[in-house]
């Protein structure tokens, strides 16, 4: 029986190995002249493939979408991805952060070894397919360099990804597809990404680009500890990832939040209020603050950035005013960053239109898996895990149910 997987990223190659393990003969469709761009794209500072926190705390960084993917990732590990990838010639080592990369710090020896195991397996790969939805005798149909093309599949796993990064392939078209068909697809909605600030235009042309490092990024009640970068258009980075689900909720509910960030997070307010009370002499305010509370020229920029917006001099407040500024600056997001801009999606196919072997109900022989679910991560490794565990588990179903077909005389 021939199976198609359509996506070449994590979750469909490792989709079509379990399907192929089972001995299936397995085709995996895609738009992009070559595989796993997007993968690649994630390995060029270093694959951060899976997280070695312990389990528990892992699979609470899934959110409201821990429920449903709990099982399928305690069945395909971190330790078990960290064994597939030792297997494939790439073993991992655990960084400072708790953070899991093959030795190489690359993704591309990885997928090499992979696409070759993949190819001795007799999976083959069709480039150039883009995937336009079903005829009407239930083919699927790809628009390639050559015209259209309809394949006739025993089972099918989608796996297109998101609508992040839309250049390297996935753009989230799917959705409209399979909306048409009465799936239940929660809207695609940037994750793990940077947001829109009103900076002026002296601020923006001085210090795009600059990192804010060894900060705390407070919104409600979580804080996160980490490094932020100023953009053109606003502010984006890792601790501002940690923190996006939150901000993206709040500002799609009152069109704005306020972020507050701990420039010297380490200094006690005490410490710091006494160290702005030494005499400044003749040193501009910003020369003190550099010497006297150790900010870089980014924070400084931050501090009178911030005092402009609220009409406030800086030179006219408190030590311990100035400290306790210094420690919870607030910054005004006032939109989420482009979704083709962000690392991740949320949103997608819901759960409960998926039964327990990642079969969409509406559309028998039809599976999905990674990040076409409705499910979102911080960055870390939880997204690549996710992806590998849902496309082991929809490949498990595409199994037992063509087990099940062959079992009825189909």
């Amino acid at each position: 029986m021939a199976v198609a997987v359509i996506g070449a990223g994590p979750a469909g190659l490792m989709a079509a190995e379990t399907v192929a393990q089972g001995g299936a003969d397995v085709t995996v469709y895609d738009a992009m002249p070559s595989a796993g761009r997007k993968f690649l794209m994630a390995g060029r500072g270093g694959l951060n493939l899976t997280h070695s926190e312990p389990l528990a705390a892992f699979l609470a960084r899934y959110g409201h979408a821990q429920p449903h993917l709990e099982q399928v990732i305690e069945a395909f590990s971190p330790q078990a991805l960290r064994d597939w990838s030792e297997a494939l010639g790439q073993p991992t080592f655990v960084g400072s952060s708790g953070r899991v990369f093959p030795k190489a710090f690359k993704a591309s020896p990885l997928l090499r070894a992979w696409l070759r195991r993949l190819d001795t397996m007799g999976v083959r790969l069709a480039l150039r397919h883009r995937w336009t939805g079903w005829s009407e005798n239930g083919h699927l149909k790809f628009q390639t360099p050559d015209g259209q093309r309809e394949i006739d599949a025993s089972a099918t796993v989608l796996a297109l990804g998101g609508a992040s990064w839309p250049r390297l392939g996935s753009d989230g078209a799917w959705a409209e597809t399979l909306a048409a068909k009465g799936v239940k697809v929660s809207t695609l909605r940037p994750a793990n990404s940077g947001f829109t600030v009103a900076w002026s235009d002296i601020f923006r042309d001085r210090f795009e680009g600059q990192p804010l490092k060894g900060v705390a990024l407070t919104f409600g009640a979580h804080t996160v500890r980490g490094e932020a970068v100023v953009t053109r258009s606003g502010i984006e980075g890792g601790a501002i990832y940690a923190l996006s689900a939150d901000l993206r909720e709040a500002i799609l509910s009152a069109g704005q939040a306020t972020l507050h960030i701990a420039l010297r997070p380490d200094l006690p307010s005490e410490e710091l209020t006494a160290r702005l009370s030494a005499s400044k002499g003749k040193q501009s305010l910003s020369n003190f603050l550099r010497k006297a509370a150790h900010l870089s020229p980014v924070a400084i920029g931050l501090l009178q950035e911030t005092a402009k917006v609220s009409g406030v001099s800086l030179s006219s407040l408190s030590p311990a005013s100035l400290a306790r500024l210094i420690n919870a600056v607030p910054i005004q997001l006032n939109g989420t960053a482009p979704i083709a801009r962000a690392i991740s999606t949320a949103g997608g196919i819901a759960f409960d239109e998926l039964d327990a072997n990642f079969m969409i109900r509406r559309l028998p022989g039809v599976f999905a898996a990674g990040e076409m679910l409705d499910w979102e991560a911080p960055t870390g490794g939880y997204l690549l895990q996710a992806s590998f565990a849902t496309g082991a588990a929809a490949g498990k179903g595409v199994l037992k149910w063509l087990e099940e077909r062959m079992a009825n005389g189909e």
